[in-house]
């Protein structure tokens, strides 16, 4: 199986790449090929080359550049060659690479592997529609294949700019996708297409295949929305190798199926939940994330869903991915950042809550020890509870908030804080006033009190209680909150919720 993937190659050989542009956020689905990518790469010993795909220059940005260069980072999705990287086959910013297009364009214009077009669009528009009148194919017709130097001449003397088209071979053209096996292409449905625009800027279907070649990639794991341009591709590559440029191999492809999003539509980068910014800020962890992007398409057993990176390089096998749509399921994504959560030491997961209850307003970004002592004692409390870092305030900021800028969520207040609620913390307050402050001593005084003095059912005696010292319905466990909240505070909370009741 392993030499059906590599075809030959050595494992260290293996080169692949991962290409963003410049221009937006990265999206689950570029995530997830740069992960399939990577793991690839590692899993044999090769490697992962960056390169910038940067030639729609109006819409680059230099904050775009360093975001993509971050992101990946902070995936821990780290690059061999590349931009900040270096390497043998650079520059790897397509927008420095404008000459080796011309040349390599000049070259196919030379061995007749590509021509010039001067048809205008009104020309190719009314052709195809005659075409699909007719029942025929309506892509390209090769009408300018074959022109005469006259006919050529009046073209120019009309003042007509041409674009360049490559010669497609008539025949046609099979490959072994390493995802969906063989396919086939055939040459009525492959029109000879256009590399470079009239203005002389190099297209997309150009560019990326010249790359690919000069960097010697070998395998190409991208979306399944590039497979229509694979053979038009796998064609350039033939003609690339005949004017001897690049290694003259052809990579093997292996088309990623889609990420479906709600109403199994094709997850976009419009959608709610699409972009990598989002997971950042609700505070998932890199490897949880992709590990359940791992699982759009790929998994390790049939009977597990959590995994180490580490773990997906040892098992990774392209083979093995499914060409059936992925859905993207955020309750599922969510549970397997959970997962890694819990997984995580317990130092490690209070130092990763640090920037959030940063954020928050509730602790500096470089807390006291004091602050520290309370955040570890505080970590086995929530880490089975929490699902996200962005949860750390909710859960924690009470025990740190100064008591000025502590509020009581006025919901929680309305529904809890009313009936009996008044003797509750009374009692409550009465009760903590001199006992021992431990979670013990004060489990002890509050049963007392509330459960056996005042015959309350533990939900009536301790939902007040909770409410004012927290100040929401649902917090950590309420007898070691108290003990970590400190008597004074405390018992200023409970006269405070007093007053309003």
């Amino acid at each position: 199986m392993t030499d059906a993937v590599l075809g030959g190659l050595e494992p260290s050989a293996v080169r692949v790449r991962f290409p963003p542009s410049p221009t937006g956020l990265l999206t689950v689905g570029n995530i997830r090929s740069a992960l399939f990518n990577w793991a690839f790469a590692r899993h044999f010993g090769g490697k992962l080359v960056l390169r910038i795909e940067d030639t729609d220059t109006a819409r680059n940005t230099a904050e775009g550049y360093r975001y993509t260069y971050d992101a990946l980072r902070w995936l821990g999705l780290t690059w061999d060659e590349g931009p900040e990287a270096g390497g043998d086959f650079g520059p790897y910013l397509q927008s420095e690479r404008m000459d080796i297009y011309a040349d390599v364009v000049a070259k196919l214009m030379a061995a007749g592997r590509a021509y010039h077009c001067y048809c205008s669009q009104e020309e190719l528009d009314q052709r195809r529609e005659a075409a699909r009148t007719a029942g025929q194919h309506s892509g390209y017709d090769g009408h300018c294949r074959n022109l005469s130097p006259e006919q050529v001449q009046a073209y120019v003397d009309e003042g007509r700019r041409p674009v360049v088209r490559l010669r497609m071979p008539d025949r046609p053209i099979v490959f072994d996708d390493l995802v969906r096996g063989e396919i086939t292409f055939l040459p009525e449905n492959l029109g000879d297409y256009v590399l470079v625009r009239a203005n002389g800027y190099p297209l997309y279907p150009l560019v990326n295949p010249v790359d690919d070649a000069l960097m010697e990639i070998t395998h190409v794991l991208r979306g399944e929305d590039l497979l229509p341009s694979t053979p038009r591709q796998i064609a350039l590559y033939e003609a690339l190798a005949d004017i001897g440029v690049g290694s003259g191999r052809t990579p093997r492809f292996g088309h990623l199926p889609f990420v479906m999003g709600e109403g199994n539509k094709r997850l976009s980068k419009r959608d709610k939940g699409s972009g990598l910014t989002e997971y950042v800020d609700r505070g998932f962890l890199p490897e949880g994330l992709l590990n359940y992007l791992a699982l759009l398409g790929w998994s390790i057993a049939e009977d597990r869903d959590v995994f180490t990176m580490a773990e997906m390089v040892e098992a990774f096998d392209i083979r093995k991915v499914n060409s059936n749509a992925a859905r993207f399921d955020p309750k599922k994504c969510e549970a397997i950042n959970a997962a890694h959560m819990r997984l995580l030491p317990q130092e490690e997961f209070a130092q990763r809550m640090i920037p959030f209850l940063a954020t928050a307003g509730v602790l500096p970004e470089q807390p006291s020890e004091e602050q520290l002592a309370v955040l570890r004692a505080a970590v086995p409390l929530v880490q089975e509870r929490m699902n996200t870092l962005s949860e750390s305030d909710e859960m924690l900021g009470f025990l740190f908030v100064s008591e000025d800028l502590f509020t009581v969520d006025p919901d929680a207040a309305a529904k809890v804080l009313t009936g009996d609620a008044g003797a509750v913390l009374d009692a409550s307050a009465k009760a903590l006033t001199d006992v021992e402050w431990t979670t013990e001593a004060i489990e002890a005084a509050l049963r007392a009190s509330l459960i056996d003095g005042l015959g309350l059912k533990p939900k009536n005696a301790f939902g007040p209680v909770r409410v004012a010292i927290s100040g929401r319905r649902i917090s950590p466990p309420l007898f070691e909150s108290l003990e970590l909240l400190g008597r004074e505070k405390s018992l200023h909370r409970l006269e405070r919720a007093r007053r309003t009741t």
